[in-house]
């Protein structure tokens, strides 16, 4: 693991921009950003287009490593070139952001009140990739809809079960348990989540440090002793459907939690914009999200 990489992850001031739709949600961030699905034939041509879209967002000035720390990249992107560079490198060399890659392949159908990670039957030849392209660790996301004990307990185990493997290469991972902002028991599932987590955290061996990304929660200051937990590297939050605004406004009451925005980061941007009034969108989107990483303002 790169040393420098991993003392910005544990130190700087900043937040994660989240650059990893997938193929399920490729299509709705191309509209958003103006593509209409006519406007492509296949998937190939599809990824073709949201690539382009990110390197338009990762070349801008605004995308910086003052108000940056590290960038999160779909498996496509990692492999693809930004600037006669591969993605990975050109984020770090280039531009001081430390990359990260996102490993699951999806979600099993709910049970219990969750939604699993499917397999991956690929995922160390992903990884063994993923290391020799500079990549310094991975994410992964399931979801939680319902306050069930033992399905969050489930969703729990498989994060961190998969976390161990992840580790195993040298790579630090990101545990999403995401739970999804329209729970009807939203805050009852955040206790016992972090609950599941706490106790996993203890059990961790020793020197195997996470990251956390989770849902914004109910309750100011929810999650802070896991973002103080000694094994726990940083905690970080997603937007999770919430607008930009309302985003910013619930994390600005969490102290010591940063951002890992997608939509709330991109979603004002748009294919017909020039240059200048992409850069100065982008711009304005990163500002509002790093001060609201690292301004806090006290729960009312």
């Amino acid at each position: 693991m790169n040393d420098m990489m991993a003392t910005r992850m544990a130190c700087a001031k900043g937040f994660l921009a989240a650059l990893d739709q997938s193929g399920g949600s490729t299509p709705g961030a191309l509209r958003s950003y103006g593509v209409d699905d006519g406007d492509y034939s296949d998937d190939g041509e599809m990824f073709r287009l949201i690539h382009e879209m990110r390197v338009r967002i990762m070349t801008a000035p605004a995308f910086r490593d003052d108000r940056i720390i590290a960038a999160i990249l779909f498996e496509a992107t990692m492999d693809e070139d930004v600037s006669g560079k591969p993605t990975p490198a050109f984020l770090w060399e280039d531009r001081g952001i430390v990359p990260f890659l996102k490993v699951d392949k999806g979600l099993e159908a709910e049970a219990d009140g969750v939604s699993l990670m499917k397999a991956m039957p690929a995922l160390d030849a992903t990884l063994e990739r993923a290391v020799r392209l500079g990549i310094h660790g991975t994410k992964m996301r399931s979801t939680i809809r319902l306050a069930s004990r033992s399905g969050i307990s489930a969703i729990v185990a498989q994060q961190f079960e998969v976390a161990a493997r992840i580790a195993g290469h040298g790579l630090m991972p990101i545990l999403e348990p995401e739970i999804l902002i329209r729970s009807p028991d939203k805050a009852e599932a955040e206790d016992i989540l972090l609950d599941e987590l706490l106790r996993s955290a203890d059990d961790l061996p020793d020197g195997r440090r996470i990251m956390v990304k989770l849902t914004l929660p109910e309750k100011a200051n929810h999650y802070e002793r896991l973002i103080r937990h000694d094994r726990v590297v940083r905690v970080v939050a997603l937007s999770g459907g919430y607008g930009r605004d309302e985003a910013c406004k619930r994390l600005a009451v969490n102290d010591g939690l940063i951002a890992s925005f997608s939509r709330a980061l991109i979603g004002d941007l748009r294919r017909s914009m020039n240059d200048s009034t992409f850069d100065a969108v982008l711009a304005s989107a990163i500002e509002q999200i790093f001060q609201a990483s690292t301004v806090k303002v006290g729960s009312a």
